[in-house]
């Protein structure tokens, strides 16, 4: 038991690490690369880094959330793999709705549209 604690304990600071580093490399993208005079490098990065940073900060809220819960037969492992999917899910739809923000098609219907999505998917993968 004390080794999956330290594991997981270990994962959660790598995981939060990068989250503070995907966090500061956002704020160089926005503040210091400018979109107009080379939008084929900044807006990648702009996905990327927001991906990244949603992902890991998303995945930790998550962990704590499943942690805090009471669920039989669910132990660190699971409540992990659970937690990094949903944080992918979030961190893939919020890029998505920061795609169609720059194409121009973004709604609010739109947006909760592609949010539901990924909940419905994230549904069915946990039943």
């Amino acid at each position: 038991m004390l080794i999956v604690n330290c594991f997981m304990s270990s994962l959660l600071l790598r995981i939060a690490v990068a989250g503070f580093l995907a966090l500061a490399s956002l704020t160089v993208v926005l503040f210091r690369v400018s979109p107009l005079t080379a939008p084929a490098i900044a807006i990648p990065f702009l996905l990327l880094t927001v991906f990244l940073a949603i992902s890991s900060f998303t995945t930790l809220a998550a962990y704590l959330i499943w942690k805090s819960m009471s669920v039989e037969g669910m132990d660190a492992g699971r409540r992990m793999s659970i937690a990094l999917r949903e944080g992918l899910f979030v961190g893939t739809a919020s890029v998505f709705l920061l795609v169609f923000l720059i194409l121009g098609i973004l709604s609010w219907w739109i947006g909760i549209l592609i949010y539901a999505v990924f909940l419905f998917v994230e549904m069915a993968l946990h039943s």
